[in-house]
């Protein structure tokens, strides 16, 4: 279940954000940290528009995209999850560490210009059934640099 999330979602937000981060230059060079910050909130406001056209999208057999937003500089992803005959408890207690692990680690990886430009991404889970919110985690970039060490700032 796990796997597929992963290369699932990865696929689609690579897809998106790379279309997106070409097309919107990340100046850095003489820019002031309230001209950089500005601009993020654009970048994410944009790659929060053109990612929610086409929801909700089935993820898996297991998980729903249900929502895109951008809040400042922080894109906020809620999905839903069947839990099926799993306890939202459950879920919470087996699930929540394994998720995290993996969205993050694929995260890092597929979407490092973000990262390094300073925005967060914000994961959210809830229950398809009960709607009751499961689990949530942030990823960024000093989160990547736990994950990567020195190394993640090289590629």
């Amino acid at each position: 279940m796990y796997k597929n999330l992963f290369l699932a979602f990865t696929l689609v937000a690579t897809l998106i954000q790379s279309t997106l981060a070409n097309n919107l230059p990340i100046r850095n060079q003489d820019v002031s940290p309230q001209q950089l910050q500005k601009q993020n909130k654009e970048i994410v406001k944009l790659a929060a528009q053109a990612e929610s056209k086409d929801l909700p999208q089935v993820v898996n057999k297991y998980t729903t995209i249900v929502s895109i937003e951008a809040v400042d500089a922080t894109m906020v992803y809620t999905f839903e999850i069947n839990t099926g005959s799993k306890s939202d408890e459950a879920i919470i207690n087996e699930d929540h560490s394994k998720m995290e692990r993996i969205v993050t680690e694929g995260i890092c990886t597929s979407s490092k210009r973000f990262m390094d430009a300073q925005i967060t991404k914000t994961y959210i889970y809830k229950s398809a059934i009960s709607k009751k919110k499961l689990f949530q985690f942030d990823v960024n970039q000093a989160i990547c640099f736990k994950i990567y060490g020195p190394r993640y700032g090289d590629n």
